[in-house]
């Protein structure tokens, strides 16, 4: 299945990717970065748009341009690519707000059968990482490559 997505310009480790995002608030760039955590093979996906003043993610700004389902899209891309060249990698995942969250649950649960093809997916509830299921809400969510 070919999902449409933006182009993507990409970091020379797969660490960072920047795309445009285009609609009717005009062209916004995005930035998606991989940050290592405390935790061996644990990353964080941060993503929002791209500040250019500080460098750095704005994930609490609201842009509405009209193609959100292009921008998940594109976000997903980056894991598939991230996870190509770092196969041990976990990657964590959350909105910075609750809507977020259940927005990426949605997206998540939409292309479930095409992400479970090569990544195993969890969910956190609770403190605990569960299996994802479709109907359930989560906190955070884990993907890491099948092998």
């Amino acid at each position: 299945m070919k999902l449409e997505r933006y182009e993507l310009s990409v970091g020379s480790k797969l660490m960072a990717y920047k795309f445009v995002s285009k609609g009717p608030k005009g062209q916004i760039t995005k930035l998606v970065r991989y940050t290592e955590t405390n935790l061996e093979n644990m990353y964080n996906l941060g993503f929002g748009d791209y500040n250019k003043e500080t460098d750095n993610i704005d994930d609490e700004v609201i842009t509405n341009n009209g193609d959100s389902q292009k921008v998940l899209n594109t976000v997903a891309a980056t894991v598939r690519a991230f996870s190509a060249k770092y196969p041990d990698a976990k990657i964590f995942a959350t909105g910075s707000t609750i809507a977020r969250t259940r927005l990426y649950r949605i997206g998540i649960t939409n292309n479930l059968s095409e992400i479970q093809k090569d990544f195993k997916v969890y969910g956190l509830k609770n403190d605990t990482w569960h299996k994802f299921k479709k109907g359930e809400n989560y906190e955070a969510f884990l993907v890491e490559r099948k092998k």
